[in-house]
């Protein structure tokens, strides 16, 4: 039986890039609420103390562990030390607290959190800068599994690699020694085939994004004039059930592969329109229906 665990981003309750969707809760309440709604893991952001001798108590007290959790990297700029010097506190943390991964996220060239900029003056990379970028990658991923914790990469919207044609040139030229997060409303909203993604890279997805989106508001983004925070404002984002995307197939394909590990609901909304307890609650109950049709036994 294929093993799963459920966890949660915390930006469902406060957005670290705008803070003006953000829910007025404390970090013992948010990971209450999302306890309640029936996650055991949440990945870190703004209002997690990075010391295990504070944080530690707090998740214990909750009966909560760290799921994962976002660095904001710059290795496209060739800067390897710094970057090493840069996530070892946040290494030692999650070793620490046991967590399977960090979540890396390429911010250099990236205008994901950038609110006047839109989405059409994205950074493209020809093949061959992907290609270094990608072997360089490579030496940080596998250097912070030398230290006892890997990455996860995140392609995401309005960064270097966004599309699926940039998804599979950086898969083609980087190694195992830096495996992929896969997220499927990224992908979506980029353009690309979600479960074509997953037949060409399971072998290197090691954490899962269960993050929907709403088509029909896509549709309406203009990417000459929108930004990425644009979308998330007007609601391109949801939780898994409430969308558009498919995530009985996709929970299937990624079942078919053999993929076990965390499936982590982030979807970014608006807390007043959107109230984390429920919406949190709506989406662990959609992913439980579909990894228990697919056999998955679910750990608490």
């Amino acid at each position: 039986m294929l093993k799963a665990k459920l966890g949660i981003s915390p930006i469902c309750w406060w957005n670290d890039d705008l803070p003006e969707l953000s829910d007025d809760v404390s970090l013992q309440e948010c990971l209450s609420q999302a306890a309640q709604a029936g996650y055991s893991g949440m990945e870190t952001g703004r209002r997690f103390p990075m010391d295990i001798a504070e944080l530690g108590p707090i998740l214990a007290d909750q009966k909560m562990s760290v799921c994962g959790g976002w660095f904001s990297g710059t290795i496209l700029n060739g800067d390897l030390t710094a970057n090493q010097d840069r996530i070892r506190a946040q290494m030692d943390l999650f070793i620490a607290a046991g967590a399977p991964c960090i979540v890396y996220g390429e911010v250099a060239g990236s205008i994901q959190g950038e609110r006047f900029k839109p989405l059409a003056q994205k950074l493209k990379l020809d093949e061959a800068q992907i290609r270094t970028y990608a072997r360089n990658m490579t030496k940080f991923g596998e250097w912070c599994a030398e230290q006892g914790m890997p990455l996860s990469y995140h392609h995401h919207m309005a960064a270097v690699i966004e599309t699926e044609a940039e998804l599979d040139l950086f898969m083609k030229h980087s190694g195992p020694g830096i495996p992929l997060l896969y997220d499927a409303g990224h992908m979506a909203f980029a353009g690309g085939d979600v479960l074509r993604v997953i037949d060409n890279h399971h072998a290197r997805i090691t954490h899962v994004h269960t993050k929907d989106v709403r088509a029909g508001v896509i549709a309406t983004i203009d990417r000459s004039t929108d930004s990425f925070l644009d979308a998330v404002v007007k609601g391109a984002f949801t939780v898994p059930g409430d969308g558009s995307l498919d995530f009985d197939a996709i929970i299937s394909r990624l079942a078919d592969f053999g993929y076990e590990g965390w499936f982590v609901v982030e979807a970014e909304q608006d807390p007043k329109k959107a109230p984390p307890l429920e919406w949190s609650t709506r989406g662990n109950a959609e992913l439980r229906r579909i990894l228990a049709r697919r056999g998955y036994e679910i750990a608490n």
